[in-house]
């Protein structure tokens, strides 16, 4: 299971409906295209800052190892591990960017893929304006007809009507 956080602009009210569509949903696990792609990953979701500190940060790797004179094996390595660390803080840079620029943290779940956490993260977001509208109650369950109508038998045969 992977935990999601919702990120919404701070002007928006708690539970405004029309505000879930300016929300950001980030998922915090491993980012393979992250890894993958690095700087172009943070830019091609708007996140200038961090691409340009990461782009900065492989530079730097890049040109220590020509100064130093490592292998290329050893080059390569430094360089796939340095991948992995982009890899593992990709989304925490993604929060991080987002509560810089006004969208912070306003809810977190955990759920198995991203269509269940929106599920959750829209049920709470109602829930939160039905309370700003002051409808607190929970709704009650639905029960069968046959069901509510008092029946004297127990169980599996509520046709059953005593003993003959």
């Amino acid at each position: 299971m992977t935990t999601y956080t919702l990120h919404v602009p701070d002007e928006v009210d708690p539970g405004e409906p029309e505000a879930l569509d300016r929300a950001k949903l980030v998922p915090d696990a491993f980012v393979w295209p992250a890894f993958w792609f690095s700087a172009l990953w943070f830019f091609w979701h708007r996140l200038w800052l961090a691409g340009l500190v990461v782009l900065a940060a492989e530079i730097v790797v890049w040109a220590a190892g020509l100064a130093l004179g490592l292998n290329p094996v050893a080059g390569f390595v430094i360089a796939l591990l340095l991948s992995w660390l982009i890899g593992l803080e990709a989304s925490s840079l993604r929060r991080w960017t987002y509560a810089r620029t006004g969208r912070p943290i306003r809810d977190a779940v955990t759920a198995s893929d991203t269509k269940e956490a929106e599920v959750k993260f829209v049920a709470r977001w109602l829930r939160e304006e039905g309370a700003r509208l002051g409808t607190t109650a929970a709704p009650r369950p639905v029960t069968p007809a046959s069901a509510r109508a008092e029946s004297p038998a127990l169980g599996l045969f509520p046709e059953a009507q005593g003993p003959r």
